[in-house]
């Protein structure tokens, strides 16, 4: 790595104030931190020395997103040829899927990046380190039969609209890749719901079943998969989202690293975990008799809860608030499953109403804690 090192500073000078291409040290500044730990000290005023930067923090989630990736790019090979017939092997149902997830990936990131790094140079400013992570999940969130076309205008919509409108990452009110799920599902509804978005069309299939088990459940018919297949994730879905086994192992990275919040997680489960029990106990519909905890299984539950319900930007930052903007999550994500016919997986609205009224919970927060040390100074004084 040294040689790419003095690559980079051999050029350096160019890049700097008076240099030719003076306007471009974003840029420049973005793909050198990328690969090497910016050599920049504090100069003045009190600091903290940590090894850890945003771009390794962002690094880190995308570790955590690896195994549902690598499981998601099997299972859609696997889905499409059960759909198919005929034998195949894991391999197969891995490259197939493999090359059916890739152009998508690097739609995201060239697209996203392209708009990072051309409002870092407007506003000469350095290139934000959130779409690292926000580049993967859009993907993985997405039918993998969506056009090519329509993920570029939808991460566009999510990074101009969603993001940079507010001054970019750090200072976004939405979850970036759930803005892109959500213009894309309004905007391209055909493309984002129904029974063929799910799996590839087989060749000289005349007709298939694609259906995932919410949308089955919201048209009030049984699914005939198991616990274990929806708890590996051998089920029709968004790329990333099928395999809460795979997701729990990203989740176990995050605790452990201490990047996602425990409580905003815990929390989520139990609101979930609760209404789901007592719809339950009520049991008029197809998706109230659902057991309460297989609810917890399906749809982007799990990955909603670990990666995106966690977001340090758009999630509540107090302790008290992330209780509660958790908690709220899980309810209003069953909430909204079995409320809605048309739209059965409701973690997605769930999360961005509560990344809206994130900031008013912290607020309440904030204020009743005031008003508690007030009391308490007030006695002292009496």
């Amino acid at each position: 790595m040294r040689f790419i090192e003095k690559f980079f500073k051999k050029y350096e000078h160019l890049f700097l104030e008076g240099g030719k291409f003076e306007k471009y040290h974003p840029a420049y500044q973005a793909m050198y931190t990328f690969m090497f730990v910016p050599d920049e000290t504090t100069k003045r005023g009190a600091h903290i020395r940590d090894a850890v930067d945003l771009k390794r923090v962002m690094f880190t989630v995308v570790l955590a997103l690896i195994p549902a990736t690598i499981f998601g790019m099997w299972n859609v090979g696997y889905q499409y040829f059960q759909q198919a017939g005929g034998e195949f092997t894991n391999w197969d149902a891995f490259v197939y899927g493999f090359w059916k997830v890739i152009p998508l990936i690097i739609v995201s990131y060239a697209v996203g990046l392209g708009i990072e790094f051309y409002f870092s140079i407007l506003r000469g400013h350095d290139v934000n380190e959130g779409y690292l992570v926000t580049g993967l999940l859009i993907p993985l969130i997405m039918p993998v039969t969506i056009p090519l076309w329509i993920l570029a205008v939808s991460v566009a919509f999510a990074v101009i609209i969603g993001k940079e409108v507010f001054g970019g990452t750090g200072m976004n009110i939405l979850n970036p890749a759930l803005t892109a799920r959500a213009f894309t599902f309004f905007a391209y509804p055909t493309f984002m719901s129904g029974n063929e978005v799910w799996i590839p069309k087989p060749e000289n299939a005349d007709a298939y079943s694609g259906e995932t088990i919410l949308g089955a459940l919201g048209q009030g018919h049984q699914v005939a998969y198991t616990w274990k297949e929806m708890f590996f994730g051998m089920i029709p879905g968004s790329i990333g989202e099928t395999s809460v086994l795979m997701i729990l192992i990203g989740a176990a990275l995050l605790l452990y690293t201490k990047v996602g919040s425990w409580r905003i997680m815990l929390s989520t489960l139990l609101g979930a975990s609760l209404m789901a029990y007592i719809f339950n106990l009520w049991g008029a519909n197809t998706l109230m008799q659902f057991p309460w905890w297989e609810h917890l299984l399906v749809g982007g539950f799990a990955f909603g809860l670990v990666f995106m319900a966690t977001d340090p930007v758009t999630a509540a930052q107090t302790r008290r608030g992330k209780w509660i903007y958790g908690f709220l999550i899980g309810v209003f994500a069953i909430l909204i499953r079995v409320f809605n016919p048309a739209y059965p997986e409701g973690m997605m609205l769930a999360i961005l109403l509560m990344n809206v009224v994130a900031p008013t919970i912290d607020y309440y927060v904030v204020q009743a804690n005031i008003k508690k040390r007030m009391k308490r100074f007030e006695k002292q004084m009496a």
